[in-house]
């Protein structure tokens, strides 16, 4: 009896300790202060993003203990190689890079949607371009190797019939930062752009170019396709899936805010911009823009992975046979589903 006895004050004694340690855990989880690192790129295609900066909305959501660092990135390789590495924890990027590095590492989900649509086909003035065949023997530049508007640019030739080559039999792709696309437009280094706004309503502007395809006649799904979405890495939502709850919150109500307030939103957007760039856009082409876009948190996983069947097939996704695609991994769309719901 006294040895059962002691038997059973030990184990209370254990689970006392373990129960302690578990609300201390708790605690530390909801108390201690932490960093958030954002990722976001320096275009107009980010607007919800640098909407809800502006607004405050993410830093009213997390609270005080938590403090936001903004990363900001040019390419989308290299935002997926960051939050596959754990770099930063959630952010914004094009569909087409982020499903190349999941199909990698497969430690990220994509959570939310943010801007459907946003991206122009432009031509040279004097390049002598009027459909998309006079684009044979052309030379088109995109933003980067695997982008979206890449995927969108070899979508858009495929549905014409025309091959990608490396000479004049066809059409040449050229990758060119968007900066460096202004300056190749300007020395006739390049014939057309497919860029995301605001590059190309920005080229329009300046007189160098004209649009030959507009962003809802873009495929897939004429131009309503995920543009902007919202990535969390595996640690992020499992260490912290309240605030992967809250960011998507924020991202709903800066979406919220753009649509409801269209003449004040565009000059939020240009102030938050400058911070990261140094450049102070125009207000009318950042307005320009945001008309060239669907705003909206839901996300067409069909349409990425049509996008990533593209990718197979220009060989930036490796060891991957189109029947053999499985993406079902890459999304986590609980939490969006549950604010949709009210929850």
């Amino acid at each position: 009896m006294k040895k059962t006895s002691i038997a059973i004050i030990s184990l209370l004694l254990v689970l006392v300790s373990l129960s302690a340690c578990g609300n201390r855990n708790e605690g530390a989880s909801s108390s201690e202060p932490i960093t958030v690192k954002v990722g976001i790129f320096k275009n107009v295609s980010h607007a919800v993003a640098y909407t809800a900066l502006a607004k405050n909305y993410f830093q009213e959501q997390f609270g005080d203990r938590v403090t936001l660092e903004l990363i900001p990135f040019d390419q989308g390789a290299d935002f997926s190689a960051a939050i596959a590495t754990n770099q930063i924890d959630f952010g914004f990027a094009g569909p087409a890079p982020v499903t190349i590095q999941y199909l990698k590492s497969q430690n990220f989900r994509v959570i939310s949607g943010s801007i459907n649509g946003g991206s122009l086909l432009i031509i040279r003035k004097d390049a002598g371009i009027r459909s998309l065949k006079d684009l044979v023997g052309k030379t088109v530049s995109i933003t980067a190797k695997g982008s979206t508007v890449e995927t969108q640019l070899r979508m858009l030739l495929e549905q014409e019939g025309l091959p990608v080559t490396t000479n004049d039999s066809g059409v040449q792709i050229i990758a060119r930062a968007p900066t460096d696309t202004l300056t190749a437009f300007r020395q006739n280094e390049v014939d057309a752009a497919l860029v995301p706004e605001h590059w190309g309503s920005l080229l329009v502007q300046e007189g160098l170019a004209d649009v030959l395809v507009n962003w809802d006649a873009m495929p897939p799904n004429n131009g309503n396709m995920p543009f902007t979405i919202m990535v969390a890495s595996d640690k992020f939502l499992r260490e912290h899936r309240d605030l992967a709850k809250k960011a998507i919150q924020a991202n709903l109500d800066a979406i919220d805010f753009i649509k409801k307030n269209p003449d004040e939103a565009p000059e939020l957007i240009r102030t938050e911009l400058k911070k990261v760039t140094g450049i102070e856009l125009d207000v009318d082409l950042i307005r320009l823009s945001l008309s060239h876009m669907l705003l909206t948190a839901d996300v067409n996983q069909q349409a990425i992975i049509d996008m990533a069947t593209i990718n197979i097939n220009a060989g930036y996704i490796k060891d991957v046979k189109v029947e053999e695609l499985a993406l079902d991994g890459l999304f986590d769309l609980s939490l969006l589903e549950e604010l949709q719901a009210g929850k």
